[in-house]
């Protein structure tokens, strides 16, 4: 029982990438880094080797040629070689009459993963080399420790035979596998989020222009009117001023719409929640009314600070603004509501609509990838912004009743005013 321990233990200390992958890039919008595999196959490594499965002291063995393998194949071979030294200087450390074999053993098996990485990366069977490395690396360790200790070998035999090739088969498999798979999804979400970033985009982007092109047509009208009286200075003075308006106007539409559809940086900072709705309000005003819903805006007097990405949270902003007007698109007298409050120390910020609304069931699936109550939606917006709000310590609150309408209750970390200076200033 205690053997089964070690190994289910080994096993464990071989999945801490992924595990960690998981918790570490769960609300990121990125992928894995060479930085971030070199930092958890270290860890999986020291864990491993401290907590080593053992029969006899001094002769230690554990999952350290998968964690190389695995830091070779998506590390990189800089990554395999400080995880190499790591092993070396690690090892010395222990000590034990099993130091000299092992440290043989690690040059083979090392120069063993590099032939196989080289294989891997061109196959398509990847579980088939996954697989034979992990009995290849069993092999390489069974030879060189009957090589040097055949009358501990043959004492232990069932050890080396079954359990060994167990442990390290099965902890390659299950790390590269598993491994492969979280990476392969959170590329698919980043392309998917990043298509549904340009296709809501696209959809303000088309009411856009038609906004803009009512002051471009009055002022094309005033100009025709100044060239028709001339020898009127004052009305040519009224016309220009009130071009000027329009022109200024249009301006800062788009000024605004191309702040929110900028690609997405990595940055955290002090922003005003109420200047990012009135941003929202005049990019998102003319798709409302290109759907015959009235965007009613209620601004903060007083500045409502939050620590957060601002490129993220007006894309947040536009998803749960786009969404809750197409729900009002088909409800007579559509209205979509924003208004944010302070209370307790959070920003509480209220999007409301008298839309379609959806059910229980609904409710408990938003925010999950792919769900979407639009047929021909992802349901990713939803997610992305979940996810966003989640990652800076924020929380969501919906309650809806169908064809009645929808409510979302969004709770942020609010920034005190001293803390805001301070920041600033720093």
């Amino acid at each position: 029982m205690s053997l089964l321990k070690e190994v289910i233990l080994q096993l464990f200390f071989a999945l801490t990438p992924f595990v960690l992958y998981n918790i570490y890039y769960r609300d990121k919008l990125q992928n894995y880094s060479r930085t971030f595999i070199l930092i958890t196959s270290s860890i999986s490594l020291f864990l491993a080797m401290t907590f080593a499965s053992s029969v006899v002291d001094g002769i230690i063995f554990d999952i350290r040629y998968v964690i190389l393998f695995f830091g070779l194949v998506y590390g990189g071979m800089q990554t395999a070689l400080i995880l190499v030294l790591e092993f070396v200087l690690y090892r010395c450390y222990l000590g034990g009459e099993g130091m000299g074999v092992a440290l043989l053993m690690l040059v083979c098996t090392f120069l063993l993963s590099v032939v196989i990485y080289k294989l891997y990366q061109k196959t398509h069977r990847k579980t088939l080399y996954t697989f034979l490395a992990g009995i290849l690396f069993s092999l390489v360790a069974l030879g060189l420790t009957y090589l040097f200790f055949p009358a501990y070998v043959k004492q232990h035999l069932a050890y080396h035979v079954f359990v060994i090739p167990f442990q390290n088969s099965v902890g390659i498999w299950l790390l590269m596998s598993l491994f492969s798979k979280a990476i392969a999804d959170k590329e698919l979400f980043i392309i998917h989020a990043q298509n549904e970033k340009i296709q809501a985009m696209s959809h303000v982007a088309a009411s856009l222009a038609h906004e803009v092109r009512n002051p471009l047509t009055a002022v094309k009208g005033f100009l025709r009117l100044m060239q028709e009286g001339p020898n009127e200075p004052y009305k040519t003075e009224q016309y220009i001023k009130i071009s000027l308006d329009e022109i200024q106007r249009t301006e800062s539409i788009l000024t605004e719409y191309l702040s929110i559809s900028k690609p997405l940086q990595e940055r955290h900072e002090p922003i005003n929640v109420s200047e990012q709705l009135h941003v929202i309000q005049e990019v998102m005003l003319p798709f409302a009314n290109m759907h015959n819903v009235e965007l009613d805006v209620q601004i903060f007097d007083t500045p409502v600070t939050i620590i957060a990405n601002p490129d993220e949270i007006k894309q947040v902003l536009v998803n749960f603004v786009k969404n809750s007007i197409e729900a009002c698109a088909d409800v007579p007298n559509g209205r979509v509501m924003l208004s944010i409050l302070i209370e307790k120390g959070n920003a509480i910020l209220l999007i409301g609509d008298n839309g379609i609304g959806m059910d229980e069931g609904q409710i408990q699936r938003l925010g999950s990838i792919y769900f979407s109550t639009k047929s021909s939606g992802t349901g990713l917006g939803l997610t992305y912004s979940y996810h966003v709000i989640h990652s800076i310590g924020g929380t969501i609150q919906v309650t809806s009743e169908p064809f009645i309408g929808t409510k979302f209750t969004i709770t942020f970390p609010c920034l005190a005013q001293e803390k805001v200076e301070a920041n600033l200033t720093a």
